[in-house]
């Protein structure tokens, strides 16, 4: 998962947003075209988007009401429209903040960080009977911690951040384990499995570490 995806077609302004954006320390990707953008969010993730109204393909009111379907993530519309109703649509859709272009780069990156702090800076992700305590590295099962290795810790934490998004193997492998280990994905197979031993009420019948056959695992 990146830390922000950036979906503007001016390819000098997502350019320089992307340069300044990585300088402060960011994780970023860019999309130029509304279509794009989608399959990216829907692919990796993002935990904070900004996001162009007027785009090639899908414009950036649809994506907005795509993502609010089934995430809460931060979302900054940008936008050279000024109008009134302009702005309150995008808020009521769900936007976390409406900014008129041309902008100045440095408020811009205020608002990020701030939306950061209020919203992303938590010691703990929760999710029904699952909770994740960041600080001790712990999975929690209705209040119980549960026996579980850093890797096991830290693939939960990639899904509960992913909530909902399907995860390919190869990804999910070279984030946790890193693109050299030694390992091969069968290590994967079988983490996935601890955890659904752990967690599952049935774990052969998975409702929170599903397989999506072909492309990798999605958690629900």
């Amino acid at each position: 998962m990146v830390d922000i995806l950036i979906v503007e077609d001016n390819k000098e302004l997502s350019g320089m947003l992307v340069d300044f954006l990585r300088a402060e320390g960011y994780v970023v990707s860019a999309a130029e075209d509304g279509n794009k953008a989608l399959d990216l969010y829907e692919m990796y993730g993002a935990r904070l988007l900004i996001l162009d109204i007027m785009l090639p393909g899908l414009d950036g009111m649809y994506i907005l009401n795509k993502v609010r379907e089934k995430s809460n993530t931060p979302v900054i519309m940008v936008s050279a429209k000024v109008a009134k109703g302009d702005k309150l649509e995008a808020i009521i859709s769900g936007a976390d903040d409406y900014i008129e272009k041309p902008y100045d780069i440095d408020i811009l990156i205020a608002k990020i960080k701030g939306i950061f702090k209020r919203r992303l800076a938590t010691d703990t992700i929760s999710d029904e009977d699952i909770t994740l305590d960041i600080v001790q590295e712990k999975i929690l099962k209705d209040g119980v911690a549960l026996e579980a290795t850093v890797k096991e810790f830290e693939l939960m934490k990639l899904f509960m951040e992913n909530k909902g998004h399907t995860l390919q193997k190869q990804y999910i492998f070279d984030t946790i384990w890193g693109m050299d280990s030694e390992s091969d994905l069968h290590t994967l197979a079988v983490h996935i499995n601890r955890l659904r031993d752990k967690l599952e009420e049935n774990p052969k019948k998975p409702k929170k570490i599903v397989t999506v056959w072909g492309k990798g695992y999605r958690y629900e």
